[in-house]
Parts: C-alpha cells; structure tokens; sequence
C-alpha cells in the first residue's frame, strides 16, 4: 500500500520528487506540483483505498453469508443495479443534483439485491441466490445495453468509461461524499462480523445457536449494498475487487474466521485498487484507462491461482476452526 500510494503521488506530469511530497501535502505548497498532488492524485488517492477498502469488506461478506466462494456484487445484481440507477438519468437528460447520485446507486442495488433474494425465496439457500443472482445481474447488464443503444455519442463514452469503473477526474468532493455512508455501514459492518462465521457452518447449525439464518444473510447483503452502492456511484462498478481481496486475506490466516479476515479483506481491496488504479493513469498516458480494466486484468489470473492453491486440507483446517470458534 505505502508503494502504491508512493507511485500515485509522484509519478505523472509533473513529476515530483518524494523530499518534496511532505510539504507538497502538510504545507499547502502553492507550485504546480503541490496543487497537482494536494488536489489531484491526493483525492485519487484517497477514493482508491476507500473505495477498494469497501469493496472488499462487501466481497467477504456476501461470501461469508452464502457460504460460497464465488459470491461477489458482479454476480448478485448488487453493482449493476447500482450502475443502472446511476446511469438512466445521464441517458434520459434528467437533471439531478451530484448528492442524489449516492441515492440513486443505493435505490439500483436495492433494486437488484431485492430481485435477487425475492426470486430465491428470499434467501432459503445460499446456491439459489447465487445462481438467481448472476440471472438477475444479466437482465440489469440487457437493461444497461438497451439505455446504451438509446445514448447519444458522448453519453455512450461517458457510460462506457463509468461502467468499467474510473478513477479518473475525482475530488475531494467525491471522497466526502462518501463519508455518511461509511458511518452507517462500519458500524454494522463490525456487528455483523461474528454473525457471519456462525453462517458459515450451515443454516441448521446457525439456527441451533441462536441465529436466524435467513434474517442475517438479509442482513448481510443490506450491509453488502450500503458498502457497494455509493463507491459505485462515485466510480463505477470496480470489477473483481470483492473476489480477489477476500481469498488474498483467507491466504494470510487460513484457520481463522471472519473477524479476523474482514479488517484483511478490506486492506487487501484497498492495496488492489490503489496498484491498479497507477498503471490505469500512466500506462497510456496522457489518455487514462479505467482503473477496473486493470483490476479485472489483475484479479482474474491471481483468482484463479489463489483458487488453486488453496487445497482441501486448508478448507478442512478453517471449516473445523470456524466450527470451534462458533461453539466458543
């Protein structure tokens, strides 16, 4: 992370030199450079590892709750319906104020997060809403389609750009705009952490101690779409980060449980965006990619190695310590 935010901050036109990022950023440097580092990359920065940090901790949430591997908000209609409710107004020419875009993100990944438990009878088995999420992620994906054919030239790059999830342009506005909602989401987020490793052992096991199964996987995927929808509406739907960042974190402690990985599993998701997002702004520059090409070019190859080297003896090990420590 600290090489990543390195690299952000003083690669790029102008380049400045690391001696001088210190007063670039505490002293309000009033140079080209400090107003490129205080203003532009700082911010980018920031939303990077916020971002990245809330994509992460939703990956191992929905996982942890549907007791599956490959649960993640691209498969669970979560951030395509984000993406849509932002996106529907940009191609109807409605006008809407830069605060409401947050509410029109959280009301699409209702919208699809909705969908998907009502149509797998609200949440019974975990493989339904898996299986009737990645149904309900295609028909919102058609929905997007048909709003991009309907878009005029320069709506249809702005939408593309946005549905690949970009970095690019963002400000501090951006960034504090997401503040009101990490204050409810932590919070919630902290609660619901040891709820999840008693899902993790079956809903008959989970009922026998006291947890009603399907009330905390609804729970779990309310806490998921606080997490995902306002990062969406600021950047787009960031692919592959609630994948990979949560199997790097089960990587680290493999016997350990969900407390212990979500803190790992969101610092994993920050340090993915972050490095992504460096090669997203030099790499072709001065035209900047989306960071989530990127995410996605790097998350799909170390998924599946991850995925790989991950043997049954390790499933094993960490099935029987999150059964020890439930019964604790």
């Amino acid at each position: 992370m600290l090489v990543a935010s390195g690299c952000a901050l003083t690669l790029g036109t102008p380049w400045v030199a690391p001696h001088r990022l210190p007063g670039a950023l505490l002293e309000g440097d009033a140079s080209l450079a400090g107003i490129v580092v205080g203003e532009l990359r700082l911010p980018r920065l920031v939303l990077a590892l916020v971002a990245g940090a809330c994509l992460g901790a939703a990956g191992l949430v929905l996982q942890e709750a549907l007791r599956n591997p490959l649960a993640v908000p691209e498969m669970l209609g979560v951030s395509s319906g984000a993406a849509l409710g932002v996106a529907a107004p940009l191609v109807l020419a409605v006008s809407l104020p830069a605060a409401v875009q947050p509410l029109l993100a959280i009301g699409g990944a209702v919208l699809g997060g909705g969908l998907t438990l009502l149509a797998a009878g609200l949440g019974r088995s975990p493989s339904a809403v898996l299986l009737t999420g990645a149904a309900v992620a295609a028909a919102l994906q058609a929905a997007l389609l048909v709003l991009m054919v309907m878009a005029d030239q320069l709506d249809l790059q702005l939408i593309y750009r946005y549905l690949l999830g970009s970095l690019s342009g963002r400000t501090w506005e951006d960034v504090t705009g997401l503040w009101p909602w990490l204050l409810v989401a932590v919070p919630a987020l902290v609660l619901c952490a040891p709820v999840l490793s008693v899902l993790r052992l079956g809903d008959e096991d989970a009922e026998a101690l006291g947890v009603r199964a399907q009330r905390a996987r609804f729970a779990a995927l309310a806490i998921a779409i606080v997490l995902i929808a306002p990062v969406t509406a600021v950047c787009g739907p960031v692919a592959w980060v609630g994948f990979l960042a949560p199997h790097l974190a089960r990587r680290l402690a493999p016997a350990a449980d969900a407390v212990r990985w979500l803190p790992w599993s969101a610092a994993w998701g920050a340090v993915v965006v972050a490095v992504a997002d460096v090669p997203a702004r030099l790499a072709l520059a001065p035209v900047e990619t989306p960071a989530g090409a990127w995410t996605a070019l790097l998350g799909v190859p170390a998924g599946v190695a991850l995925l790989r080297s991950g043997g049954p003896k390790r499933v094993a090990k960490a099935r029987v310590a999150v059964r020890k420590g439930a019964l604790r």
